[in-house]
């Protein structure tokens, strides 16, 4: 499995304080139930209205999808910043059966930031600080659909209302709504429009132990193309590439960081300069390759920064904390985390995964058995999503980011449905 999924996954790249005005704030959808605050680490638990994730959730065909052409990798995803209710009750869950370090993600503040015409605002620079209070916690941009999620008690922020202001493009005025934090998702109307980001920092953290041989060779072969038709689809955003590559302690390497560069050749370089070997045990060097992701030069301002895990095997037990905190780190400096499981992903490395991209604003992506390739592949703990092939879903994920649009696959994309999907959300 490991010999097919990084060539099939970067293949989607070629798809590829002056009075305020009046604002409007109303709430999107209602929460109801009861707050539950997970000690040690806490996580608030909220109810929504989300269908329960089960162990096994049904499936049916959908779309055009009752063939998959052999060969040919199939995945879904999650994005549980939409369904944090149902999230909520799956970490809750992981908790009381394990003792696996979580996040603080108690209190969320999520908002959704509309402009003057009905349309969603992204791209839109917000700030965060608890009201009253003259430090920001955080200070980013909407997102996908105007969407802005954050976490207080991961940025060290006390408890109480925060305070929210959005800065229009040019010159003006912000605009500032109050949000309570562990509410539903409130619609905040802004007079301004959203606007396109100025550049792509897209980064790859790798696993190179001995399975992962015929990726390398496969980037090595096709980079410069990929690199090409990428820049054909995003003619004006500025693009760097970054790659970051592990094994595990006693391999001949632990990390490698290369940085970024806009240099296809000097990626390419780079690549062929690997070798896939090591390994061995289920663990590998996770933790702290994430961290070495994180760290890199990543840029500031209006502008996309994606970083894609690819793995197949959690950090060593004592590395779980220092996962989180590299994500958490990630979420501080605007980096969004897509965690994509293969094949023999245990339940560790989903609950790290959906954590890190819950944290940043990403999603967790994982490979599905329906082509028929590889070792089977473990049922995640979600109640719904939708299977396409994984470059479609790839190309789909970095299209959202750079239009500002969800993007939805087409129905002749879809292979299987699995619950009740809608535009991201599981419906009951």
């Amino acid at each position: 499995m490991h010999r097919l999924l990084l060539g099939v996954a970067l293949m989607a790249l070629v798809a590829c304080d002056a009075a305020p005005p009046s604002v409007s704030v109303a709430p999107e959808a209602a929460t109801g139930g009861l707050a539950v605050e997970i000690v040690e680490p806490a996580v608030m638990v909220l109810d929504a209205p989300v269908a329960a994730p089960e162990p096994s959730a049904p499936s049916r065909a959908a779309g055009g999808g009752a063939f998959v052409r052999a060969g040919v990798l199939t995945a879904g995803d999650i994005d549980d910043a939409l369904n944090f209710g149902a999230f909520s009750r799956y970490l809750a869950r992981v908790r009381a059966e394990t003792s696996w370090p979580m996040g603080n993600l108690a209190g969320p503040v999520m908002a959704r930031l509309v402009g003057p015409d009905g349309q969603p605002a992204d791209r839109m620079r917000v700030t965060l600080r608890r009201a009253g209070a003259e430090e920001v916690f955080w200070d980013g941009y909407s997102g996908v659909d105007g969407v802005v999620t954050a976490f207080p008690a991961l940025h060290g922020a006390g408890g109480g209302a925060v305070e929210m202001r959005v800065f229009p493009p040019g010159q003006g005025d912000p605009v500032i709504a109050s949000l309570s934090p562990g509410a539903a998702r409130q619609a905040v109307t802004v007079p301004f429009a959203g606007q396109g980001p100025q550049f792509l920092d897209l980064m790859f953290v790798i696993d190179t132990t001995g399975s992962m041989g015929d990726e390398l060779a496969w980037l090595t072969r096709d980079l410069n193309a990929i690199v090409r038709q990428a820049r054909a689809g995003y003619g004006d955003v500025d693009i760097r590439y970054g790659l970051v590559t592990y094994r595990d302690q006693g391999d001949e390497y632990v990390v490698r960081s290369y940085g970024f560069n806009d240099s296809a050749a000097t990626m390419r370089a780079q690549l062929r300069a690997q070798t896939a070997s090591g390994g061995g045990d289920y663990p590998e060097a996770a933790a702290a390759a994430l961290s070495a992701g994180v760290t890199q030069d990543w840029r500031r301002g209006n502008g996309e920064r994606l970083l894609f895990h690819i793995a197949d095997a959690p950090p060593h037990d004592g590395d779980f904390r220092a996962y989180l905190a590299a994500a958490a780190q990630a979420a501080r400096g605007q980096v969004q985390i897509f965690g994509l499981g293969a094949s023999g992903v245990a339940e560790e490395s989903e609950f790290l995964m959906r954590q890190a991209a819950v944290m940043t604003n990403g999603r967790y992506l994982f490979l599905t058995d329906d082509s028929g390739v590889g070792l089977a592949h473990a049922e995640p703990t979600i109640s719904c999503y939708q299977v396409t092939d994984l470059s479609g879903l790839m190309a789909r994920v970095i299209r959202s980011e750079l239009s500002g649009r969800r993007v939805e696959a087409a129905a002749g994309d879809v292979v299987r449905q699995v619950g009740s999907y809608q535009n991201g959300v599981c419906r009951e």
